[in-house]
């Protein structure tokens, strides 16, 4: 189980081995051409940080491209197709998920792991533990980038208790099924979906 030692220190040089040459040789020039996209549809800040709850509750300040208008009335609500807060570019930007490669500084810094439940936002934290009292469980392991839930067809939008359930359940059965073998499989099912979009990617 990702608890033991040994399978940490594992997990956690294959965080490495991934993240290191995507933060030092891939995001300066994604980090560029992201930039050009936001000056001509939406200048502003390139990065978009936000609080998330990580390893043991411990909260953390995740990075993502800001995909959203600077003026966002809303923060808390997630992302809605033809959502209108969202510049065109960024719409793209979230679909092939080039919005999330940010993260992988998160995973070289220790926050995150490549691999692992998806960090939600605080306030989604307090919400959906109402929904599904195991829901804390996740907080045992660091969160990912990409996870179980995820390559299973449960990302986008949330808008019933079963779309918690759903993610929930897929966490946990990532956390008492954990090998490596099964995180390549995870990251190689996550490189497919990069290239051939789910619907519910938006």
């Amino acid at each position: 189980q990702p608890v033991n030692a040994v399978n940490r220190l594992l997990k956690r040089a294959m965080d490495l081995a991934i993240s290191t040459p995507i933060v030092f040789l891939v995001l300066p020039f994604t980090t560029l051409f992201v930039w050009l996209c936001q000056c001509l549809q939406s200048p502003g800040p390139v990065l978009y940080k936000q609080k998330r709850s990580g390893l043991l509750g411990r909260t953390f300040m995740i990075y993502k491209y800001r995909t959203m208008h600077v003026k966002n009335d809303d923060e808390a609500r997630q992302a809605a197709k033809n959502d209108r807060r969202v510049f065109p570019a960024g719409a793209w930007m979230r679909k092939m998920s080039i919005d999330e490669l940010p993260q992988f500084i998160n995973v070289f810094l220790g926050d995150m792991s490549v691999v692992g439940p998806r960090p939600h936002m605080l306030q989604h934290d307090d919400l959906f533990v109402k929904v599904m009292k195991n829901y804390l469980v996740r907080r045992f392991v660091h969160p990912g980038i990409t996870g179980w839930a995820q390559v299973s067809g449960f990302r986008g939008e949330i808008h019933t208790e079963r779309d918690v359930r759903n993610r929930v359940e897929a966490d946990i059965y990532y956390l008492e099924s954990w090998s490596f073998s099964l995180d390549c499989v995870i990251i190689l099912k996550t490189i497919k979906q990069c290239i051939f979009p789910l619907r519910t990617a938006y």
